[in-house]
C-alpha cells in the first residue's frame, strides 16, 4: 500500500557530498519514525540513522558528524545530508519507518570512488 522511493544516490569522489530523499507515498508521514539503511555489496543491511515525527535524530557511528538527517511532513518525505563521504559509505540506502516496516523501495546506489 505503501510506495517507498529513494532517489539522490550517485558516484562522488572520497569528501564529497549527495542528499538522498526518501518519498513515502500513501502513508501517514507524520505518525511515523524512518529510518536510513545500507547495504554493501558481500555484507549484511545495516542501520544508518533514524528521526522522530518531530525531528529528533540519531546516527550510526560510523556516519556521526558527517550525514544530517531531515523530514518534510507534510510533503511525506525526508533528506540524508552525506558530507565528507569516504568509500566506505558505498552502499544501495533504502528508507522505512522504525516499526512495522512497508515493502522496500529498490533503494538508491551511492559509490564513492576516486
Amino acid at each position: 500500500q505503501v510506495q517507498l522511493v529513494e532517489s539522490g544516490g550517485g558516484l562522488v569522489q572520497p569528501g564529497g557530498s549527495l542528499r538522498l530523499i526518501c518519498a513515502a507515498s500513501g502513508s501517514i508521514f507524520s505518525r511515523n519514525a524512518m529510518q536510513w539503511y545500507r547495504q554493501a555489496p558481500g555484507k549484511q543491511r545495516e542501520w544508518v540513522a533514524r528521526i522522530t515525527p518531530d525531528g529528533g535524530t540519531n546516527y550510526a557511528d560510523s556516519v556521526k558528524g558527517r550525514f544530517t538527517l531531515s523530514r518534510d511532513n507534510a510533503k511525506n518525505t525526508m533528506f540524508l545530508q552525506m558530507n565528507s563521504l569516504k568509500p566506505e559509505d558505498t552502499a544501495v540506502y533504502y528508507c522505512n519507518k522504525v516499526f512495522g516496516q512497508w515493502p522496500w523501495g529498490q533503494g538508491t546506489q551511492v559509490t564513492v570512488s576516486s
